[in-house]
């Protein structure tokens, strides 16, 4: 300590003087920042384009960019594109960031772009596929490096929305490149605010901040030198790791733990009403679909889902009052729309369905099953909020309506596959979107992959006059016309009770109290936006 002091004490006074300051401490060397992160949900591939979920996005986030960003109320704002415009009717204009660099100091520039957008198309296995977002592009063309032009079939005002989703790779590094090849970090050179170190599947990732950063330039270079997103899906995991001091924040708080959290003065919480809805899609679509049958077990002469009667039979049996209370504890809100107050397309006019399980019972009777049926409901068991309990709770409620419910729940990492590849006839979804009838049509829009449409439509409902709706709104750059013929499409398709709708959950974060972190609408946990206070 007496070395230490002298040597730098011997530089300048003003030198000196930290030194003593550093001593008081011990005189060690300051040690890198480092954030540590408990995720809520499993990761299951850092490549960008594979799999189109939540969790799989968050991560992405963190290393690469997208033409478009959104901010923490889920307002489009530029990325890797400063500006766009609609040159006419079916080509837009993209204007590019200049001097941005990727981890591996190639320059980025339009070539880049184009091969990201024609990526997806790519991989043919993907359970879960981003090529909806590129599906209407059918021309692209470089006018200079930081210049790109893409031209549509037809009029359409979404594109700067779609592109959002399609995370920009280095062509240089992911020519040719296996999603193996982006997990072991080999081909994952993004340019965004943290470089890739190490993915340990099922436990971590690791990263290094990425000090050249284009942000960086508007006094958004990150603060954290390191970043460890310690994967935790199990709640009582996450939080012990953050009551023990294992990491400094975590993402969605169960409800149980929320209150005490508040009450304690080591840690901080924010919570923000998501643009998540969560709700229940029946299969609507095979004659005789898995896991339903009479009560005895035998299978049924028909599908009960393709009648209305049955699937508002089954909506109006469920209390979501009571879920809201005693299930989230508060924290969420009763659904009536498939997309939350604030986002665009919101139906004020549409309420949540009214608790009335006689109606329940005469409407399974007016449709041919008066003693009701069995089936299987199947829901993640580490994605969603309390999505285990939900699922419980909901059986329970379905079962004093005649219709018996058995419950299976699964890891998110086995789950999704099963539910896209048609395992289920009748599964729990969470979603999100920046508007109404971008949800619309992942969800309810009949299935079209040369549209895109339908790629979440796990039920396959079809409303052509819906779809019809959402292509005018599409086609239009007014976006008051476009809001309002997204409401009617959204008006016209749930008087269906295509899915049957429960609540809009609310994201939530805790943290240690020297740090702080903006609640986001969109839920994503970008380590780039956690502060010291």
């Amino acid at each position: 300590m007496i070395v230490c002091m002298f040597e730098r004490w011997a530089k300048s006074a003003v030198t000196g003087f930290v030194c003593i300051v550093l001593s008081l401490a011990g005189c060690v060397a300051a040690t890198a920042a480092e954030l540590r992160i408990g995720l809520g949900a499993d990761v299951t591939s850092l490549d960008p384009h594979f799999l189109n979920v939540a969790p799989n996005n968050n991560a992405a986030w963190q290393v690469y960019d997208a033409l478009t960003h959104v901010d923490a109320n889920a307002r489009l704002i530029p990325g890797l594109a400063v500006s766009w415009r609609a040159v006419d009717s079916t080509t837009w204009e993209f204007k590019l960031r200049k001097d941005v660099k990727f981890h591996d100091g190639s320059a980025f520039s339009a070539e880049d772009v184009i091969f990201s957008l024609e990526r997806p198309a790519t991989l043919s296995a993907s359970p879960g596929p981003f090529t909806g977002f590129v599906k209407p592009i059918v021309a692209k063309k470089i006018i200079d490096p930081w210049t790109l032009q893409l031209k549509t079939a037809a009029p359409y005002a979404m594109l700067p929305y779609d592109l959002n989703s399609i995370f920009i790779v280095s062509k240089k590094a992911a020519s040719g490149a296996s999603t193996e090849d982006f997990n072991s970090g080999k081909a994952a050179i993004g340019t965004g605010p943290y470089k890739l170190s190490r993915f340990a599947r099922g436990d971590r990732i690791e990263l290094a901040r990425n000090d050249s950063y284009w942000g960086a330039q508007n006094g958004k270079l990150a603060p954290w030198d390191k970043v460890t997103l310690r994967i935790l899906p199990a709640d009582t995991a996450r939080i012990a790791a953050l009551l023990a001091g294992d990491v400094d924040a975590i993402e969605n708080i169960p409800t149980a733990d929320l209150t005490r959290l508040k009450a304690n003065a080591k840690f901080r919480l924010e919570q923000k009403v998501s643009w998540r809805t969560l709700f229940l899609h029946l299969d609507q679509y095979r004659d005789h679909p898995p896991h339903l049958s009479d009560k005895s077990g035998k299978p049924l002469a028909k599908n009960p889902f393709k009648d209305v009667r049955v699937r508002m039979a089954m909506s109006k049996a469920i209390n979501r009052r009571a879920i809201v209370e005693r299930v989230m504890e508060g924290n969420a809100i009763e659904a009536g729309n498939l997309v939350s107050p604030p986002v665009f397309g919101h139906v004020a006019a549409l309420k949540p369905e009214t608790y009335d399980p006689k109606a329940a019972k005469d409407l399974l009777a007016e449709a041919g099953y008066p003693d009701g049926f069995a089936l299987t409901l199947y829901a993640p068991n580490n994605r969603y909020v309390n999505d285990e309990q939900l699922a419980q709770t909901v059986a329970q409620m379905l079962a004093r309506v005649g219709i018996l419910t058995r419950v299976e729940t699964l890891p998110a990492s086995v789950y999704f596959g099963k539910a896209r590849a048609g395992e289920f006839s009748f599964a729990l979804l969470g979603w999100g979107s920046f508007s109404g009838d971008l949800a619309l049509r992942a969800l309810l829009a009949t299935p079209n992959a040369a549209k895109g449409y339908g790629a979440w439509n796990w039920g396959h409902y079809s409303n052509p006059k819906a779809d019809g709706l959402l292509e005018q709104g599409f086609a239009t750059l007014d976006e008051k016309k476009r809001e309002a013929l997204a409401r009617e499409a959204a008006t016209l398709a749930l008087k269906d009770v295509p899915v049957i709708l429960l609540h809009h959950q609310l994201a939530s974060w805790a943290m240690r109290k020297e740090i702080a972190y903006e609640a986001r609408t969109d839920e994503y946990t970008f380590a780039r936006d956690f502060r010291r206070r």
